[in-house]
């Protein structure tokens, strides 16, 4: 298992920076999301143990989203004090193959997305904060997304 701040800063070194793709808070906090539940999904286990919430916006992991909340919504550059190799093998796997496949949308798409999906729309309540999205809930949705 990896904290959830360091699967977020590793996520960030994924970013293709010569390019200009930097992910902002709002894409991050998605990014987790789907890297939580892909994870369940595949090792039956949390990739972090901090807790994610439904909030208006999405899907958010509260200490990630304090930690990184001074970018505003602006573009969030890889930390250069970040050591990769505190991230476990198979928590890299599961961080990049979610970076692959949900890091080309932008935080905009990844917001509708999740709004779309049953784990956020079944915990989610209108201006509510600290509502869990479990993970008996990620782990059923893409249990079902992976097949």
């Amino acid at each position: 298992m990896v904290s959830a701040l360091d699967a977020a800063k590793y996520l960030l070194t994924l970013d293709d920076q010569e390019a200009g793709d930097l992910s902002s808070n709002l894409k991050l906090q998605k990014l987790l999301y789907y890297a939580q539940g892909v994870h369940l999904a595949v090792y039956g286990q949390p990739l972090f143990s901090e807790r994610i919430e439904a909030w208006e916006h999405g899907p958010v992991c509260p200490p990630v989203y304090g930690y990184f909340k001074k970018f505003a919504a602006g573009p969030i550059e890889p930390p250069a004090e970040f050591d990769p190799s505190v991230v476990p093998p198979e928590a890299k796997e599961t961080l990049g193959e979610v970076h692959r496949v949900y890091g080309q949308f932008s935080a905009w798409r990844l917001r509708e997305m999740t709004h779309e999906e049953p784990p956020w729309r079944q915990s989610y309540k209108d201006s509510v904060r600290g509502i869990v999205i479990t993970h008996e809930a990620l782990r059923d949705y893409f249990t079902t997304q992976l097949k």
